[in-house]
């Protein structure tokens, strides 16, 4: 008989550490509690639950040198709120980009945080993956940013980290990550984790 893997997760305040006022009342909110309790093992996030995504994204943010503390909590908060109304998407075809999970974050986010930088992230933070693959489809490989650097231009190294902890996770392909740090200007590269094989003889300095 074939054993089935357990898909139970510790409480959450256990796995995500919150840190804030604001972190544990997000997480004793029974609909943030649901979204973090949500989803199956699938391609590029084999971990399943919205909520171990969402503790590998942190870890990540752990890792960035010389982070100033008020953007780490910045981030954390993305990272906490970016994937969590994944459940409540909109499945139709073809697809309603007004109900898309950014979208539905950011309505929710708009009650606890009037920062427009973690409210846009949260928002557009699946767009760079979008924009890559458009580009792929087409002849120019950096025009494709425009659009997005023109919602988030002024503040494109928070996207940026954040795009880069939420990529090195899970088995996600890291080529959208490598077009966006080629491809973006006025962005500072920084290295999280050194064992992602495209890294390994990048010259970064600090």
């Amino acid at each position: 008989m074939k054993r089935r893997l357990s898909t139970a997760i510790p409480p959450l305040h256990e796995l995500l550490l919150p840190e804030t006022e604001l972190e544990w009342h997000l997480l004793e909110l029974p609909e943030f509690r649901h979204g973090l309790c949500w989803g199956e093992p699938r391609f590029g996030h084999p971990e399943g639950k919205v909520a171990l995504h969402v503790r590998e994204v942190l870890e990540n943010i752990n890792l960035i040198p010389n982070l100033h503390a008020e953007d780490r909590a910045r981030l954390r908060l993305i990272a906490l709120s970016h994937d969590t109304f994944k459940h409540a998407e909109s499945r139709t075809r073809p697809r309603d980009w007004t109900k898309h999970h950014g979208v539905l974050a950011r309505r929710f986010m708009e009650h606890y945080t009037s920062d427009t930088a973690v409210l846009d992230i949260i928002e557009t933070h699946d767009d760079a993956y979008y924009k890559w693959m458009a580009q792929r489809r087409r002849s120019s490989p950096h025009s494709q940013l425009d659009s997005l650097l023109s919602r988030v231009g002024y503040c494109i190294q928070l996207y940026y980290l954040f795009f880069k902890c939420d990529t090195q996770t899970g088995d996600k392909t890291q080529a959208p990550l490598r077009w966006f740090e080629q491809a973006a200007q006025h962005i500072q590269p920084v290295m999280i984790k050194p064992y992602w094989p495209w890294e390994r003889f990048t010259p970064y300095t600090e």
